[in-house]
């Protein structure tokens, strides 16, 4: 069972490698899509790993083993507990659950900061105009999708670029990008060994909102005007946000002034994203066969426990099967 609890833990591990070598070859579209999943995968699969080690520890505590009916000794005697691992592991769960649910909250109180401060201000064809001199565009989920642009970043483009801006805002919310983002920042928290993953996932997603605004512009040159300006006026960025200066933009610009290149998965690229799902499946049965051992460690251990009872030895030999403990586990419950 250590096994199918140890590969799930060492998957995350080569996120990076993973993020470095496919993010550059595959669409923006595919690469969001993709690394988002591989990311979510990884960290709920070391999270139910993490889970089942702290469980297989837990089993020998007297006061967990009573509510599940069973003695810790006639566990120990059905499974092989590795002490030292499962306290690592309650650790560890401990530490994501941690994680997770300050990113929860943390996640929730800006959304409802920064809506309540958007609620305050007109809202024109979709777009929320923000007063002041600070360069700020981004765009933000809920309350059906809001666009947040200042008067000083409207200041700081031209009528063209401001054209490109809105697009790939729109793009955004259009594309469902909040949504990708949101997950990859829950899957960081549950696991920071995925971060590789999310970061290339929201860089994919900048480029894929830049190419739907040259789609939508036709030219792709003001596009990258627009995305280069808009960086390099942009002081702070708003956290959780999808703004259009965020990421490398140099490389996003560089992208948008060189000629559209088809990515497709294809050759080692499909190979390897192959692999990389062959990997994840099997450590998702490896990961299910120790769930179930566990399972029947547990079954075991309720039996053994059962047929010890003075009520269980009387019985004619051969009778002290399942059904047998099931009728005395009832009238247990009934006395």
């Amino acid at each position: 069972m250590l096994l199918g609890l140890v590969l799930p833990l060492l998957l995350p591990l080569v996120s990076w490698p993973v993020a470095r070598w496919l993010a550059p070859r595959l669409a923006p579209q595919s690469a969001t899509r993709l690394l988002t999943v591989l990311a979510v995968v990884f960290a709920a699969g070391s999270t139910c790993a993490l889970a089942l080690g702290t469980a297989t520890g837990l089993s020998l505590v007297p006061e967990v083993a009573e509510l599940g009916e069973f003695s810790p000794a006639a566990f120990s005697a059905q499974a092989s507990v590795d002490v030292p691992f499962a306290i690592g592991c309650g650790v560890l769960l401990a530490g994501a659950a941690f994680g997770l649910g300050h990113a929860v909250r943390a996640q929730w109180r800006w959304y409802r900061r920064v809506h309540s401060e958007l609620d305050q201000h007109s809202r024109e064809n979709g777009v929320v105009v923000l007063p002041g001199a600070e360069p700020v565009a981004f765009a933000i989920a809920g309350r059906g999708g809001r666009i947040a642009v200042s008067t000083g970043m409207l200041a700081a483009l031209s009528a063209g670029e401001r054209v490109a801006l809105l697009h790939h805002e729109r793009a955004h919310l259009r594309l469902r990008h909040p949504v990708y983002a949101s997950l990859g920042v829950l899957a960081a928290a549950l696991n920071p060994f995925v971060r590789p993953l999310t970061t290339a996932a929201q860089f994919a997603m900048e480029r894929w909102a830049d190419e739907a605004a040259a789609a939508g512009v036709g030219d792709r040159r003001v596009v990258a005007t627009a995305v280069a300006k808009a960086a390099l006026a942009t002081k702070h960025e708003p956290s959780y946000a999808l703004a259009a200066g965020g990421g490398p933009v140099p490389q996003r610009v560089r992208a948008l002034l060189d000629a559209p290149s088809p990515h497709r998965l294809r050759g080692l690229t499909a190979v390897a994203v192959a692999v990389v799902f062959g990997v994840c499946g099997a450590a998702a049965g490896v990961g299910a066969q120790a769930a179930f051992t566990l399972h029947a460690d547990i079954e075991a251990a309720q039996l053994a426990t059962c047929a010890a009872h003075p009520v269980l030895t009387q019985r004619p030999h051969g009778q002290a099967t399942l059904t047998a403990v099931r009728e005395y586990r009832r009238e247990c419950t009934q006395g």
